[in-house]
């Protein structure tokens, strides 16, 4: 169940993630408060868990309104929900009238989709159904098949039009899931800002954001997992990162697929192929100035490949990004932005 802890005594947390998409971990350290309290919330959403810890001196539990917000964000844009506004739209239901929440999700796709050239692309959803990385069971399709579903596959065949989505096939379906997480975790951030809140940090499966400095001066951390194949397996953090006023958000292809004949199937497609993403980056970890936008560059990068993303990056300044990939002999190596050393604590490199 939910629950709401309150402390003014020293303490030392380590919050492991259990999204099987992340490799994020938040890190608390030992720290004595005296005048103002730390409050700890953590509960269930979007089938993950979240964890917020913020300072308060009024020691304000803001978790029935952040519970409220988590419930109407998912009736708005989460595909699992049968009632959801997107679920409506996938289903042709008619006379949809989207929502804010809707809304900036929409925009920000298509704002990612034209910068990353189509890496990103939350119309995909039909392929990963099909492909079994859905509800449905895992299996490999025939090239007929996927040729067939990429012809209503595309971002630049879906408008929105004041408050209505207008496909141009009824067959489209849009999945939000890439970078929703991301996005309530901004919108939590914000509801905290409203209520004066200027020192915390908010987890929602994996995808992080951090304000401000810790009433000590430290900052918030959180810690990069080393890649693995093994779901079962805890291994130790591979980088830390110092965050102020600023989110990351990791995506990887190690974490699901499936094995047929040998060959490892990714749950990342690409959008242009229709096929598995067959690459060496492992992980794209990405920090930007909200998390909207590190969720879904993370996977629009992941999706590029390495060589791709470096270009990338190097022309889009305003994201930081750490990223693991397997070289020729199956080691694993890391590429980092230049801006990214300021903040970064190497554990295990």
């Amino acid at each position: 169940m939910p629950n709401v802890k309150r402390t003014m005594q020293p303490y030392k947390k380590l919050y492991k993630i259990k999204n099987q998409l992340s490799g994020i971990l938040i890190l608390l350290h030992t720290v004595c408060f005296s005048q103002s309290d730390l409050i700890k919330i953590e509960g269930y959403t979007q089938g993950t868990t979240y964890h917020i810890s913020y300072f308060d001196t009024e020691q304000r539990n803001f978790q029935p309104e952040i519970e409220t917000i988590l419930k109407d964000f998912d009736l708005s844009v989460s595909t699992y929900n049968p009632n959801s506004i997107i679920t409506k739209i996938n289903t042709i239901q008619p006379n949809v009238v989207v929502d804010q929440y809707f809304t900036t999700c929409f925009k920000k796709a298509k704002e990612v989709w034209k910068n990353t050239n189509g890496a990103f692309d939350p119309t995909v959803l039909p392929l990963v159904n099909a492909w079994g990385f859905g509800p449905g069971k895992k299996q490999k399709i025939a090239p007929e098949k996927i040729d067939s579903i990429l012809r209503f596959t595309g971002f630049n065949l879906i408008e929105l039009k004041g408050n209505r989505v207008v496909k141009k096939d009824p067959r489209m379906a849009l999945d939000f899931n890439a970078f929703a997480q991301g996005y309530s975790v901004d919108v939590i951030s914000d509801f905290l800002k409203s209520k004066g809140i200027l020192s915390f940090i908010v987890e929602i499966g994996g995808e992080i954001f951090a304000n401000g400095k810790k009433p000590n001066g430290d900052y918030w951390k959180a810690g990069i997992e080393e890649p693995y194949d093994n779901k079962e397996d805890a291994n130790p953090n591979r980088a830390i990162i110092k965050l102020y006023n600023s989110a990351i958000a990791t995506s990887g292809n190690n974490r699901q697929y499936f094995i047929e004949n040998g060959v490892k199937y990714a749950h990342h497609l690409d959008p242009k192929t229709g096929y598995p993403t067959k690459n060496n980056l492992l992980c794209a970890s990405i920090i930007a100035s909200n998390c909207i936008s590190s969720d879904a560059y993370a996977t629009g990068v992941l999706v590029m490949g390495l060589e791709k993303a470096k270009v990338f990056l190097k022309n889009h300044p305003e994201l930081q990004a750490y990223l693991v990939y397997s070289d020729a002999k199956g080691q694993l190596q890391v590429y980092k932005t230049d801006k990214i050393t300021a903040i970064l604590e190497e554990v295990n490199p």
